[in-house]
């Protein structure tokens, strides 16, 4: 068993997500290991791309503000070297194909590897693609998340027999953000992979409140809060580590109590 699908052995599992470099690197370092703490089952670190096309108006401009302050691939890699000196918990890259292809793909996962990121989430990869980088993880041992939406369909089955790690489960059309109802049958989905897959579900895109937390949770074998959390740096910059930590350990008592 992968250390990713580790991250939900011991029940369902919070996955809370960070924009590297917002506000600064260090505050990123500080968030990674203060969520670990305050019950984070596995981290995404989100890598700052200046087209990030899945991504609402919350987390685009935390990558305009990581980008403006300096961030880079190698800042991030150096900072996650740093973090994983002080926490174990696992940790996944979100990032496009573009800056992968931009620092060497096999470096770049060669890189994850060695700094203990256990896994890589890649939206604008399609399944189909994934070629591109399946070998690097293979050989690294990094696992290749896939992605399933409303929109996959008949898919699911496909893309779920060959997932890696957990399935990423988009829980809404559209792009991520903060919503006050997620419409998406998303029972329906998970349904589809039970029937040909034991692999974690983790359900992302929307989820803000302890409630839809919960909620997801029960449906699904792990939540993913991203914009909710973004939000909460973009308003307390620099001193928002308190502020996001006692967020988070709301939000993984929900989850939690879920399992």
């Amino acid at each position: 068993m992968t250390k990713t699908k580790a991250a939900f052995s011991g029940g369902k599992a919070f996955i809370p997500f960070l924009t590297a470099g917002d506000p600064s690197l260090a505050v990123t370092e500080e968030l990674i290991v203060e969520l670990a703490a305050a019950g984070a089952d596995l981290i995404e670190i989100g890598i700052p791309f200046s087209d990030p096309v899945a991504e609402g108006p919350v987390i685009q401009t935390a990558d305009e503000r990581a980008l403006a302050a300096g961030t880079t691939t190698d800042g991030i890699f150096a900072m996650v070297c740093r973090a994983r000196e002080k926490t174990g918990v696992p940790l996944a890259f979100m990032t496009y194909i573009n800056p992968i292809y931009s620092y060497g793909s096999e470096r770049f996962v060669e890189r994850c590897a060695e700094l203990g990121v256990d896994a890589l989430i890649v939206p604008d990869l399609p399944f189909e693609e994934k070629g591109e980088l399946q070998p690097y993880c293979t050989e690294y041992g990094v696992d290749l998340v896939s992605l399933i939406a409303p929109t996959s369909k008949e898919r699911i089955r496909t893309i779920a027999r060959e997932a890696e790690g957990f399935l990423y489960c988009v829980s809404s059309l559209g792009v991520t953000g903060v919503r006050t109802a997620i419409a998406a049958d998303v029972g329906e989905m998970i349904s589809l992979v039970r029937e040909v897959s034991d692999i974690p579900c983790a359900i992302g895109f929307g989820i803000a409140t302890p409630q839809q937390a919960e909620e997801m949770a029960r449906k699904a074998d792990g939540a993913i809060v991203g914009s909710a959390i973004m939000k909460i740096v973009a308003r307390y910059g620099a001193d928002c580590v308190p502020h996001v930590t006692a967020y988070a350990q709301e939000m993984a008592r929900a989850v939690h109590e879920a399992g």
